[in-house]
């Protein structure tokens, strides 16, 4: 066999490349990436610096690029073409890295909320928390979005219509799962709502941003239930009878969220409030 320095066969070719005998057949097919060579015994060959076009080629490929694309750029080797075609695929790219990036966000916030699922239900106990990053719409605010009269079901609808807008607007991320925070009062009681609030992935600088901030807290979930009154009644008594001291916002959240929370009987809350160490 015919076999010249710097010569490949297609499958070794292939194999240089982590690819198959039939791909490199298909390119060269359709014109995308021809071999190099030819010999005397008719085979065909590949120039070990192909390697690169073939590389190229299969970049392009994961970005979404078409193989009519790919041929145009690289028969027609214009610089300026190039640069447009990568511009875009970058775009596209930074648009999935983002998704992804709101995916992992949403799942991994399920995922901390669900594994709360073996405490007991109105059993105050103690934990570290992290930080956490919200978007908090005062309630004042929102009331103004909506009629006196209006249902649980309008309000929520107002409230996520606002989350949606201001998500647009200030370009964050959010798992759209619901709280609310009541400000610390005397006798380390919580008072009346003062905001509602989704998480968000990161900190931000506009006007809507609270911090969760990270330390030891006192909470308790509520299971089974929608109205987490007795949640709040649970966590009074347990600071007064412990002479607890407690500092910032008390939070309560669902737990269960858009994956069991469509029945009662699947409804988780927690209800949580910082340890003054």
């Amino acid at each position: 066999m015919e076999r010249k320095k710097g010569w490949l066969t297609s499958g070794a070719f292939a194999a240089l490349c982590g690819t198959t005998k039939e791909t490199l057949r298909h390119y060269k097919d359709i014109s995308l990436l021809l071999p190099a060579h030819q010999g005397n015994n008719g085979y065909f060959y590949y120039d070990v610096e192909q390697f690169y076009d073939f590389y190229a080629i299969s970049i392009f490929r994961q970005t979404g690029t078409t193989l009519e694309e790919i041929r145009r750029c690289l028969q027609g080797q214009d610089a300026a073409a190039t640069l447009d075609l990568l511009q875009e695929q970058r775009s596209r790219l930074e648009a999935e890295r983002q998704k992804l990036e709101h995916m992992d966000f949403v799942l991994s916030s399920a995922l901390h909320n669900l594994e709360f699922g073996p405490d007991l239900d109105l059993v105050p106990q103690t934990a570290w928390f992290d930080q956490e990053h919200l978007m908090a719409l005062p309630v004042g605010e929102l009331a103004g979005l909506m009629t006196s009269a209006a249902s649980e079901d309008e309000m929520l609808i107002a409230v996520l219509e606002r989350c949606q807008a201001l998500c647009g607007q200030y370009k964050v991320q959010t798992d759209f799962q619901l709280g609310a925070i009541h400000p610390l009062e005397h006798q380390g009681k919580p008072g009346a709502i003062s905001h509602l609030y989704t998480r968000i992935r990161e900190k931000n600088d506009f006007s809507y941003y609270m911090e969760k901030p990270a330390g030891t807290y006192l909470y308790l979930c509520c299971r089974g239930r929608w109205d987490i009154s007795s949640g709040y009644a649970a966590l009074e008594r347990c600071i007064l009878e412990q002479n607890l001291k407690t500092t910032g916002n008390f939070y309560a959240c669902d737990l269960a969220g858009f994956i069991l929370n469509s029945v009662e009987k699947n409804a988780a809350s927690m209800i949580s409030v910082r340890l003054l160490q």
